[in-house]
């Protein structure tokens, strides 16, 4: 009888433990989703384009949205925004899986000082680098109206720099498995295309992910090498032109609330969906380093 007490009570606190929990993440989780809910319904508000003191909009309607395409440079923004975060997904990825990979199986004299050198160089904030990096983009003639390869090139230069996790998570792959394949034949290229990367599929995805948010949500840099011509802009950068003075702010309100709506369709879309690599992908590179 009172090893019989005793479980009830065990499973009454497992209850009592349980349900504080999930009220606490379900609180967490509102509290964290109300600020993008009061996005969607300014967005769908019809009524004004101003700031208003109200969450429920009185007119609904797909307007803002309609003059966020027809009235602005929105597409161009949009377009240059995905083109840039392409290219640099792509390219970051690559470069970072080979260093991971060089640095994970290689043994040669300078692999530690060259890891610590990065790792050095990784705390110093990027925007002390701003003006020589604006400087040369401008001699160059990527400033601007052709500010897409200008910030390709920046974006994708210091990529190597974030082996870390990627590093971390090719440790956790045994080493027998590049000799069986060596001895089989393969290249060094061979073992890391054939070999790693199809054991390692959370860490590419992770690493596509990573490089792809990046350059889609960037303001500071990309408004400082575009911030003169509409047709070099990224989206951030469009958008908080959008707003910059009090009356651009009046008339353009709503709509820079259909366009925050808009940008974050792709990275949510694209979370739900690989969610599980990502999660795989963090927790496997940071077991071991």
């Amino acid at each position: 009888m009172d090893k019989k007490k005793q479980h009830m009570g065990m499973k009454a606190k497992t209850r009592l433990s349980n349900g504080i929990i999930y009220t606490a993440l379900t609180i967490i989780s509102i509290i964290w989703l109300f600020p993008f809910f009061c996005l969607v319904c300014e967005s769908f508000r019809c009524e004004s384009t101003y700031q208003v003191e109200y969450i429920i909009p009185q007119k609904w309607g797909f307007d803002n949205y309609i003059n966020l395409f027809t009235k602005t440079d929105f597409p161009i923004w949009f377009k240059n925004t995905f083109i840039i975060a392409l290219f640099v997904s792509v390219l970051q990825t690559i470069i970072v899986l080979c260093m991971s990979y060089t640095l994970s199986r290689l043994r040669f004299k300078s692999r530690k000082p060259l890891m610590n050198l990065m790792l050095i160089l990784g705390m110093f904030p990027g925007f002390l680098s701003l003006i020589l990096l604006y400087k040369l983009l401008s001699s160059w003639g990527m400033t601007n109206a052709n500010s897409i390869p200008g910030l390709i090139l920046v974006y994708v230069a210091s990529s190597g720099m974030g082996y870390y996790v990627s590093k971390g998570y090719f440790d956790t792959i045994p080493r027998s498995l590049d000799e069986a394949a060596r001895v089989d034949g393969c290249t060094r290229a061979q073992v890391l295309t054939k070999v790693i990367l199809p054991l390692a599929k959370p860490i590419v995805i992770y690493t596509i992910l990573t490089a792809f948010m990046g350059p889609w949500g960037d303001f500071m840099l990309a408004n400082y090498v575009a911030h003169a011509t509409s047709a070099g802009m990224n989206v951030a950068v469009g958008l908080q032109n959008m707003i910059g003075t009090s009356s651009s702010m009046a008339a353009n309100y709503t709509m820079f609330c259909a366009g925050g709506v808009i940008v974050a369709i792709p990275i949510t879309i694209l979370f739900m969906a690989l969610q599980k690599y990502y999660v795989e992908g963090v927790t496997g590179g940071a077991v071991k380093g």
